[in-house]
């Protein structure tokens, strides 16, 4: 079983690839979460999460979100991880929650996709981004075909500041930076909606003609990269800046 959380696209695809060479069944948590529901299925003793990095460790919500589901005790748990640059010590936590949810640890891996946080970073251009993920493509094939040799995952040596960056960094990050403050649209906006249902936290309500965003946000960035019109900004981080959406996701 393949589960996968995508803002912008890369889980998405990442998931969908490996399903296709593995044929494992593959489930969105975006849409679980959206629905208020977990996870109940203790039939699959394989399971692959597919889930990007936020700050350098597992998004909280999805962590949470595997806490309160139930799995097959003793499953084993491949986590494919991808990032902008590096995923810090995200395997270190991934190993914490494999022990709290009675897993076997199969692996954290790095994948390195297209920079989508547009909130701070900025996302490369259609050319750019094309090259990035061609060059992910081989160290996807690899982690495929782990998988399907029943093997660990090959994980990146943590470093000290990858330490640094999953620890003391997370936290600031969460207290200072997550949050849908500067969120806001523009006059080119067409009221479509796109974003408020694209929000796997039900987080965004079209008010008039525009949408407005409320209190739970984690950040995802899939409203202001669905926006057909490119009218969402963050402040003023965003403008100007070329959006990232995975075209390959479907």
């Amino acid at each position: 079983m393949i589960l996968y959380f995508s803002g912008t696209g890369n889980s998405a695809y990442i998931a969908k690839r490996i399903a296709k060479e593995t044929g494992d069944p593959v489930f969105s948590v975006n849409d679980s979460i959206q629905q208020g529901k977990v996870f109940f299925d203790k039939t699959h003793t394989r399971l692959i999460f597919v889930l990007p990095t936020y700050a350098w460790r597992i998004p909280k919500i999805v962590e949470r979100w595997i806490l309160a589901s139930a799995f097959a005790r003793d499953a084993k748990a491949y986590f494919v991880m991808n990032c902008g640059d590096a995923i810090g010590n995200a395997a270190g936590y991934t190993r914490k929650l494999c022990k709290k949810k009675d897993f076997r640890y199969m692996g954290c891996a790095e994948i390195v996709m297209p920079e989508n946080y547009i909130a701070m970073f900025s996302a490369p251009d259609a050319e750019d981004a094309k090259k990035i993920v061609g060059k992910a493509n081989p160290k996807i094939d690899a982690v495929i075909e782990k998988i399907r040799q029943d093997k660990p995952l090959e994980e990146e040596k943590t470093t000290a500041k990858g330490a640094l960056l999953s620890g003391p960094v997370n936290k600031l990050f969460y207290i200072f930076c997550v949050h849908a403050k500067k969120f806001h649209a523009d006059e080119r906006c067409i009221a479509c909606r796109k974003c408020e249902k694209a929000c796997p936290l039900n987080n965004i309500t079209l008010s008039g003609d525009r949408p407005v965003w409320h209190e739970n946000c984690t950040h995802c960035m899939a409203c202001i990269t669905v926006c057909p019109t490119g009218a969402i900004e963050y402040g003023k981080k965003s403008v100007g800046q070329p959006r990232y959406r995975c075209p390959y996701e479907e």
